[in-house]
């Protein structure tokens, strides 16, 4: 049975995840870099063709920022976030530590997290899926946003991941 504060809660975490996926993915198009720079990261990243990776990631962002912010289709848009943070954790964070501050996954996998956590809790009552009377939650959309988005990330790399090969400096 869910308590009275469940809706609230749901409403809380959709106001702060959804905004902050949504301004990540404009940054990506309007930041002070633009789409060119993001173009150009993703390249340096080796996502290929680095240009559709940036408007595909940065519109995805925005659309799973939008649609979490407003509470709809629950679980699609935490589905959307997990892929997008496997695919930041596998491509730019990997390697490089659990701390985000020393470039780590730490972002990446509470972003994931919350968006799972999210899946599982539902949009609640104070959302368009609330609204429209539809409000799915427990682990069946968890395993589905969970399941959906891993699935989607390591199609996305297997297709489209090419790193540079680092040339082999040890002595033969």
């Amino acid at each position: 049975m869910k308590g009275p504060g469940h809706d609230v809660a749901a409403l809380v975490l959709r106001a702060t995840l959804g905004p902050m996926l949504f301004v990540h993915g404009w940054n990506k198009v309007a930041g002070p870099g633009g789409l060119g720079g993001t173009t150009g990261w993703f390249e340096a990243l080796g996502l290929k063709p680095a240009e559709v990776h940036a408007r595909m990631a940065a519109g995805t962002e925005m659309a799973a920022g939008v649609g979490i912010a407003l509470g709809v289709a629950n679980p699609l848009p935490a589905a959307a976030t997990v892929g997008l943070m496997a695919v930041a954790a596998r491509t730019d964070h990997r390697g490089k530590g659990f701390f985000v501050f020393k470039g780590g996954w730490e972002y990446a996998g509470v972003v994931g997290g919350a968006a799972v956590a999210l899946a599982a809790l539902g949009n609640g009552r104070y959302s368009l899926d609330g609204l429209l009377n539809r409000r799915p939650s427990g682990a069946g959309p968890a395993v589905l946003a969970a399941g959906v988005g891993a699935a989607s990330a390591a199609a996305l790399l297997a297709a489209c991941y090419r790193p540079d090969e680092k040339p082999d400096t040890t002595d033969q």
